[in-house]
């Protein structure tokens, strides 16, 4: 187990530096000149060259991005050009909301999926299976900002449930502030548990098959303990993989959903970040989220090993 970790830690290691280099590389190369969008089309050059002196753009690539990276290690991050204060400071506020807002739209997609993946595997090619289908190849089918439009109709103007929109904060009203996610939450949760069902179904029918499932049932093991004690341990193993990949593109993917919604999430901030032209808040979002994408991958390898010590060995 050890060796298996070293051996995946370097690999987060190595991920993270290409990722890093990726992102600032790209950002790099973009046209337009952040002095020049701040100080506006009237600014003088000398004054143009004294804030690119300023912020360092007048410097070499991997002088920047060594800098850039240095800041980072070292807990101090960049500066945010349009809100003057510290990048992981705004990171840190946003994550606030889009942090739970992943976490309560997996815990959604668990809840619908693992029960119905198993359902539809126990009674595979009847009503009950194909009416399952169904439902997850509709939820496939169905974007989530539709969706997310589509609850705000019923339960906000229609019924006046929840609120169209907005997020009090959590020191303002705890429960206001859960009542404002949940329905984000549940559009991104419904989306997520289509697939969820689909591979927990395909994944239990597999393990069904097996000789020590036919075992459990020849020594006279209840059904239900044979599926719920024998198979679903194993039949969970690749259902822990896809969860661990979705978990982290929520934290990375939630854009769209952010804005209809109006949350002040990491996906709304780098929106807006992006159309100012704060190249570090953008560049430090953009890391952030796909260092969350790699750290939860190695999490779920972690976790996939300890379920299954074939892994380790392989």
């Amino acid at each position: 187990m050890v060796r298996y970790f070293i051996k995946k830690l370097i690999t987060l290691v190595v991920l993270l530096l290409l990722v890093s280099i990726t992102v600032f590389s790209v950002l790099y190369v973009l046209p337009g000149d952040p002095a020049q969008i701040i100080l506006g089309l009237n600014a003088t050059e000398e004054t143009l060259a004294n804030l690119r002196a300023e912020l360092g753009l007048d410097r070499s690539f991997w002088v920047q991005y060594l800098g850039w990276i240095g800041d980072i290690l070292s807990g101090k991050g960049s500066w945010s050009i349009n809100y003057d204060m510290p990048v992981y400071d705004l990171i840190l506020s946003r994550l606030a909301v889009t942090g739970p807002l992943a976490l309560m739209a997996m815990l959604i997609g668990i809840v619908i999926s693992v029960p119905l993946g198993i359902y539809a595997a126990r009674h595979q090619n009847r009503p009950g299976d194909m009416i399952v289908m169904f439902f997850t190849q509709l939820g496939l089918a169905t974007p989530e900002f539709w969706l997310g439009i589509l609850l705000i109709l019923l339960f906000a103007v229609k019924l006046g449930l929840f609120s169209a929109g907005g997020f009090p904060g959590w020191s303002v009203d705890v429960w206001g502030s859960l009542k404002a996610l949940l329905l984000p939450a549940f559009a991104l949760g419904v989306i997520r548990a289509s697939i969820l069902t689909r591979l927990t179904r395909s994944s239990m029918l597999d393990v069904l098959r097996e000789d020590y499932v036919r075992t459990a049932r020849a020594k006279g093991l209840r059904e239900r303990s044979v599926v719920y004690v024998h198979a679903l341990k194993n039949a969970l193993v690749p259902v822990l993989t896809i969860l661990g990949l979705q978990l982290g593109q929520l934290l990375a993917g939630a854009i769209i959903i952010e804005n209809v919604y109006y949350l002040p999430g990491l996906g709304r901030l780098v929106f807006q970040a992006i159309g100012q032209r704060d190249l570090p808040v953008v560049r430090e979002i953009v890391l952030f989220m796909a260092a969350a994408v790699i750290i939860v991958n190695f999490l779920v390898d972690m976790a996939y090993a300890s379920i299954d010590p074939r892994i380790r060995l392989e």
